[in-house]
């Protein structure tokens, strides 16, 4: 697979210029990548869930789409998974 089969990325909300940076660096589509940082703040361990609560409400997911999931944290800690909804 690759980045263009994902239909939408939810990353850890830690501050927007850390997601620019994900998105530039790694070449994806803003518009497949989903935040909430501006509303919420960094939420820390709840923003990967919170945001996918609000993607779902938004009318971003449907059956079928393949999620980008990745958090990170202190110590260079991360996980990523690929989900089919």
């Amino acid at each position: 697979m690759t980045l263009d089969d994902v239909d939408l990325v939810i990353v850890h909300q830690a501050n927007m210029r850390i997601i620019n940076s994900v998105v530039k660096d790694l070449g994806i589509d803003p518009k497949k990548v989903f935040n909430n940082v501006d509303r919420y703040g960094n939420t820390s361990a709840a923003s990967i869930p919170l945001a996918l609560d609000e993607a779902f409400r938004e009318g971003r997911i449907h059956r079928g789409d393949l999620i980008l999931f990745s958090g990170f944290g202190a110590g260079l800690a991360w996980g990523t998974v690929l989900m089919r909804w």
